[in-house]
């Protein structure tokens, strides 16, 4: 369990939380502008320095009440508005009150997923130490790369699917759900190991290089389709003990001599 130092601030984690803050502001700006592509982007941007911050403030032991609060304002902007608006001027706009609705139930489900993660913060149990609910800078990465796979797709302008509608009600409720998602952040590498997991990272570094508005748009899917998976496969794996001795017979009994 980490132990935040209430009332400090701290320079340099502080300065890439305003980063993300600052990327996510943008593509606000760009989605009203109708640069739909470039907000995407920055978007992304954001949740590289989202995914910074928090590890430099562990890394230099900054980590502060104040800090996790900011961090938590900043991610209601750059993962809750700013993917939200984006969905919206881009393909909600046409579904009328069923598309404000969604882009503002995506908004809803940010917040109420940002509070709970901070309620519960501390009480989370150290052998634990997956997301509960789909991480809000994964939602709105996959916001963000839907974009860019349908502009690979050729779609230069708003467009009109009912499968983005969906995916933003979808996206909204596996962030307030209870589904397990894996969480990198406190992952330990044998030292051993550390040379074959730097060389596995670029590997899968070059592998996103290749055709990004492609290999992101599939890495944000297969992550948002994980935690149901996992779940499932879970619900399977404890089922089938039971379903064994059901299916046991009797021993026969013996013919009397």
């Amino acid at each position: 369990m980490e132990t935040h130092q209430p009332n400090r601030f701290y320079l340099l984690p502080s300065m890439l939380t305003c980063t993300s803050l600052f990327s996510g502001f943008y593509s606000i700006v760009a989605s009203i502008n109708g640069h739909f592509f470039p907000a995407a982007i920055a978007i992304l941007i954001a949740g590289v320095f989202d995914g910074l911050d928090g590890r430099v403030a562990r890394m230099t032991n900054s980590t502060s009440k104040f800090g996790m609060e900011l961090d938590s304002l900043c991610d209601l902007v750059s993962f809750g508005v700013a993917p939200a608006l984006l969905a919206y001027l881009w393909a909600l706009t046409p579904y009328g009150r069923y598309g404000w609705l969604a882009a503002f139930l995506y908004v809803a489900t940010t917040a109420l997923r940002l509070a709970r993660f901070n309620s519960m913060a501390e009480e989370t149990d150290k052998k634990h130490h997956d997301f509960i609910g789909l991480p809000c800078p994964a939602a709105a990465g996959a916001i963000a790369t839907t974009v860019m796979f349908c502009r690979f797709l050729g779609a230069t302008e708003t467009v009109k699917h009912l499968s983005i509608l969906l995916l933003v009600y979808l996206l909204s409720y596996l962030m307030v759900s209870t589904h397990r998602f894996l969480s990198f952040k406190k992952t330990k590498i044998p030292p051993e190991k550390r040379f074959q997991v730097i060389v596995g990272m670029i590997l899968l570094l070059i592998l996103l290089a290749t055709e990004p508005p492609i290999t992101l748009f599939a890495a944000a899917l297969i992550y948002v389709l994980s935690g149901p998976a996992l779940d499932l496969y879970t619900l399977v794996i404890n089922k089938r003990p039971k379903a064994d001795k059901k299916t046991k017979t009797a021993p026969e009994k013996k013919p009397l001599p």
